[in-house]
């Protein structure tokens, strides 16, 4: 294909300083830097959400069901159904609600969730966070026993082996409106965990299921199922099997991205405000391009003339400033890739970009490459260069042999 030959040649010229040429390698250095920055960001993106992900799993289950009303049936009748499913790694009941937590030093109100102690998934989740203590939530003496969050230790100056006591938030309401003493409950702190999510370490402390059912007065009722699932993509899948089979109106579920949504969405929309203003520095290099095509036709307008009169078509010469930008936008895009890529590579063998560790929850920048970003980024890329090559392209085509011969 000629028209492919002469684009090369005018990208070899031998003038090969001119002040064309020498905007067209800065329009493939701007691409390859747009690219390579875009590459390198959203893999750092990715990092941080796959971290995030991986943080709120090791806590959270897949799915959670709760009853939207007192009667149990649905509940029970899916607990049957999830039994039956062979994608599910497991499902538990538990209990949850509001308590009051003292002792003589301090009190707490907090979330108190009842697990069952006898399914491994419950309690591997859990037992992955105690940094202090054990999990341990069998009876000594008789005596239940809790586990706290650190934050909640701290302000109720607990430790292992201490006795704090426990009453619901009805039991309160209870004695201010009869003018009675609260009943208490006794329990031995067993464990501490730690978790880097703020909000559930000053909301939850864990007990046995049936420990929760006797504090929160809930008799053999349950607060909902938590399921752990094999792949964690099949969630939203089994919710709607789930509801397709049970229905809404009984139940309420929701998967792990339910659960939160806001901070998805907000990290989504932090990826998207950075897609679109390091594409600006694309935009900006592709901008160039057309400007250093739009001056190369002018440049080789007399070259036009000849190739015309010569038999060449004006599509052929379209076909020539097209893959003119084409190639730069070819070699700038790649460039980028490499470079975007091979910094990534560096920094997930390698770590040259650290973190503080006592500041953050890791001590290294995470990267996650995506072949759908590095695709995403190379047409995005590819897209502007051709969009930019039109009107130039356009320009060269709408050239009169006989204008282009009087040229020089």
């Amino acid at each position: 294909m000629f028209e492919y030959f002469i684009a090369k040649k005018y990208i070899r010229a031998k003038h090969s300083l001119s002040f064309i040429s020498v905007i067209s390698i800065i329009s493939t250095i701007g691409v390859a830097i747009g690219v390579a920055a875009l590459i390198i960001v959203l893999s750092v993106f990715n990092g941080f959400g796959s971290l995030v992900t991986k943080m709120l799993i090791n806590f959270d289950p897949q799915l959670r069901i709760t009853s939207t009303n007192e009667d149990q049936t649905k509940l029970k009748e899916t607990q049957k159904y999830l039994s039956s499913l062979n994608y599910i790694k497991s499902f538990a009941p538990y209990a949850e609600g509001k308590v009051l937590l003292m002792n003589d030093r301090s009190m707490e109100i907090l979330n108190l969730k009842g697990i069952d102690i006898s399914d491994s998934s419950s309690k591997n989740r859990i037992l992955e966070q105690v940094k202090i203590g054990h999990f341990d939530l069998t009876k000594e003496n008789n005596t239940d026993k809790i586990i706290l969050s650190l934050p909640i230790a701290l302000r109720l100056s607990a430790n292992i082996g201490d006795t704090i006591f426990a009453t619901s938030a009805n039991q309160i309401k209870r004695t201010i409106t009869r003018m009675t003493i609260p009943q208490t409950k006794k329990l031995i702190v067993s464990g501490i965990y730690e978790i880097n999510n703020k909000q559930y370490a000053l909301e939850y402390s864990f007990s046995t299921l049936e420990f929760a059912q006797q504090i929160l007065n809930m008799k053999k009722n349950i607060s909902g199922i938590e399921i752990i699932l094999d792949d964690l993509d099949k969630s939203e899948e089994i919710k709607e099997n789930i509801i397709s089979k049970f229905g809404e109106d009984n139940l309420n579920i929701s998967t792990w991205y339910d659960m939160h949504k806001d901070l998805y969405r907000v990290m989504l929309l932090e990826r998207w405000a950075a897609y679109l203003l390091l594409s600006l520095i694309i935009a900006v290099a592709v901008f160039n391009i057309l400007s250093s095509l739009t001056m190369s036709v002018f440049e080789k307008k007399k070259d036009i003339g000849i190739l015309r009169s010569l038999g060449a078509t004006s599509n052929s010469i379209n076909k020539i400033f097209m893959f003119e930008g084409i190639l730069i936008g070819i070699v700038g895009t790649t460039l980028g890739l490499i470079l975007g890529l091979f910094v990534c590579f560096l920094q997930i063998n390698f770590n040259l970009y650290t973190l503080d560790a006592s500041k953050f929850v890791i001590d290294t920048l995470p990267v996650e490459i995506r072949i759908s970003d590095i695709f995403a980024v190379s047409v995005m890329s590819l897209l502007l260069t051709y969009f930019a090559s039109k009107y130039p392209a356009n320009k060269a085509l709408k050239t009169k042999i006989i204008d282009a011969l009087k040229w020089e």
